[in-house]
């Protein structure tokens, strides 16, 4: 029988005793990557420049590649370059392990200050992780998402859809089991909003991962991954194109 996601908690709640000595080695083990080295901006060469900004957590800081031109802002850039025949100049804002409070409390101003024509949203996963009521994202995701409408007025949001934690061999069941639940708790409350807001589109859920996805913690994307991943969330690019 199928598990209704929004019991995720509770779930959780029941299998603390065996979850929560888990996680614990898991945060003792995975080895904590670094960001990726500045610059966090760049260009991809091209007439009519597009301005791109990649906001969020751990992959908007690049966590996995050397350099945010290996990472999500530079294959973001160079994919809708390819696609749209324009130049982009891109940048990132984010911190590992934000969640979607951190990032309404301490990155919004600054990502509204400027104006982009498209935003790549990437948060929700630490929000999963820390088993952040669904609630509690519900308003968070809300707010970022507004208020980058209400700076941008014209561009187009994308939203990522959430990591495929049970693909997350890294992690042990049942703890790999609990954090799969609730993040697809989370991403139903995001698409049910998503649904809502003219001009923001969400990728679907996380396909199979390829091999060589993951970085040396097994956690991260590597650049590969983040190429893959990119290649994956637009790939109905064409429909927004000229957007």
């Amino acid at each position: 029988m199928a598990i209704n996601p929004r019991y995720s908690r509770l779930i959780a709640v029941l299998l603390g005793p065996v979850v929560l000595p888990q996680a614990q080695r898991v945060k003792r083990v995975i080895p904590r990557l670094p960001d990726a080295a500045q610059p966090w901006h760049g260009a991809v060469a091209g007439d009519d420049q597009l301005s791109i900004l990649v906001l969020g957590d751990s992959t908007a800081a690049g966590v996995g590649a050397d350099t945010q031109d290996d990472a999500l802002p530079g294959h973001l850039a160079r994919a809708f370059a390819a696609e749209w025949e324009r130049g982009v100049a891109w940048r990132a804002i984010g911190e590992n392990g934000a969640t979607t409070q951190d990032i309404a409390l301490r990155y919004l101003d600054d990502a509204c200050h400027e104006r982009y024509d498209l935003i790549f949203l990437t948060v929700g996963a630490n929000d999963a992780l820390t088993l952040r009521s669904r609630r509690a994202f519900r308003r968070d995701f809300r707010t970022i998402l507004r208020r980058l409408r209400a700076a941008n007025p014209k561009a187009l949001i994308m939203v990522s859809s959430l990591p495929g934690f049970s693909q997350f061999e890294s992690l042990p069941n049942p703890l790999r089991f609990a954090l799969h639940l609730h993040g697809q708790n989370l991403e139903n409350a995001a698409r049910k909003f998503v649904k809502s807001e003219p001009g923001v589109i969400m990728s679907p859920s996380a396909p199979g991962y390829t091999p060589g996805f993951f970085a040396s913690d097994r956690f991260h994307p590597s650049p590969s991954g983040y190429r893959d991943w990119v290649d994956f969330a637009l790939a109905d690019a064409k429909l927004v194109r000229g957007s």
